[in-house]
């Protein structure tokens, strides 16, 4: 089941498995070459965990994205990273913050997809890496949560619009806050690159009328 369930979550959150598609348990049993079983243990955890929807008798749907949830999250994303980022600025080593440096160079190529995925790798690194750097273990740990509840979308970003220069622009001003050791610019500059992120996704999905999103 474990297997299953990683190969199908991983499915969704990149957008082989796109939101409002529709799937059937033999379907994915054949894509996956497991027996039925195990794949409908792992469809029944991803419906608890909110990535799909359950419709007995007919069969299973990638949830949607809803322009109302992403709304919800990225707000409490923006505040927890923001109170991590103040703490960071205080307690980072310069070790870190030229980890930080580094991570802000990555890019990707729109479309393509192994530097898609190096992207989204290396921008969670970059953020956890900050969380981490707060030293407070309970607030890493929520970050953390948010960060992977946010991966789906931000895959969904990288295909619609080119965030490359949004992206390294905003991480340069958190690592430069960060370096002046200044929690109240660090708290302030991870809040601005939090609601950049909101509103050029929301942007980018409703201006292409994405299939799967919703209000």
């Amino acid at each position: 089941m474990e297997q299953a369930y990683a190969v199908l979550r991983e499915k969704i959150i990149i957008g082989e498995l796109a939101p409002g598609k529709d799937v059937s348990e033999p379907e994915l049993a054949e894509i996956l070459s497991m027996s039925r079983t195990p794949v409908r243990e792992a469809l029944g955890r991803l419906c608890l965990e909110g990535f799909m929807e359950a419709f007995p008798r007919r069969g299973y749907r990638i949830r949607a994205v809803t322009v109302k949830d992403t709304n919800n999250l990225l707000a409490v994303r923006g505040m927890l990273e923001g109170m991590a980022a103040a703490l960071a600025a205080q307690n980072l080593t310069s070790e870190e913050l030229d980890t930080l440096d580094r991570l802000v160079d990555t890019s990707y190529i729109v479309g393509e997809g192994s530097s898609t995925r190096s992207f989204v790798d290396s921008n969670q690194e970059f953020h956890e890496a900050i969380a981490r750097g707060s030293r407070n273990p309970r607030l890493h740990a929520l970050v953390m949560t948010h960060l992977e509840e946010c991966a789906r979308l931000f895959y969904i970003g990288t295909r619609v619009r080119d965030i490359n220069p949004e992206t390294s622009g905003d991480h340069r001003a958190i690592v430069a806050a960060l370096r002046a050791r200044n929690s109240e610019a660090a708290r302030q500059a991870m809040a601005t690159h939090t609601e950049n992120t909101r509103r050029g996704l929301l942007a980018a999905l409703l201006a292409e009328d994405q299939e799967g999103i919703t209000l």
